[in-house]
């Protein structure tokens, strides 16, 4: 029948599912195999035979996260169209990553990144994407200003990387999250003041020789 999947795309799917749901319920060190095979409700031979074990299987489940985020975020930084709009996007984009467990998946990962030098290759390859679409985001908005001059897109973006993974990993300390709410109310305040150095520098004329 059309569209109907196959039984191997349909295992890989529950398994992907079940690796993210383990690995935000569980943490790290709590999934394994039998724990994904367990939720997923098929044989942990599985995960080795469709994955080729557990990390590649974890990574599917952040692809799969980060394409269905990049997706949603593309369509919300596409409406801002200066700083304090775009503070106002990044402060809902926590809060649904939140709320949607991308954060915990992630900064799950990126934790036991630290021992493991072959999956830390693995996060710093997929944080790349990221990176590039942050810069194209702010050279959008403060491309051609001071602001720009001062501090250029490709610059911030890493301190934008280096700041939502700080948040995410402070967000496990922050229990009712009052403290990473002010960080981004402060940014919310900041913004509007950064408005006369995003203003376009105008073009240079150029002289006649």
């Amino acid at each position: 029948m059309a569209g109907k999947q196959q039984p191997g795309a349909e295992t890989r799917d529950r398994l992907i599912d079940a690796a993210a749901e383990t690995l935000r319920t569980e943490g790290y060190a709590g999934t394994s195999a039998r724990t994904i095979a367990k939720t997923a409700g098929v044989n942990s031979a599985l995960v080795f035979y469709h994955f080729g074990g557990v990390d590649p299987l974890l990574l599917a489940a952040l692809d799969r996260s980060s394409e269905q985020r990049m997706t949603a975020y593309r369509e919300a930084v596409a409406k801002a169209g200066n700083l304090e709009e775009l503070a106002e996007v990044a402060t809902d984009i926590y809060r649904a990553d939140i709320e949607g467990g991308h954060i915990t998946l992630f900064t799950e990962l990126v934790g036991a990144s630290i021992a493991r030098p072959d999956l830390r290759e693995e996060i710093v390859k997929r944080a790349e994407p990221w990176i590039e679409f942050v810069e194209q985001t702010l050279d959008r908005v403060i491309g051609g200003s001071p602001l720009a001059k001062l501090l250029p897109p490709r610059d911030l973006a890493y301190a934008a990387i280096t700041f939502y993974l700080g948040v995410n990993l402070f967000t496990h300390l922050d229990a009712d999250r009052t403290r990473t709410e002010a960080l981004f109310s402060l940014a919310g305040r900041v913004a509007p003041r950064a408005k006369l150095l995003t203003l376009r520098l105008p073009r240079r004329r150029e002289t006649p020789s």
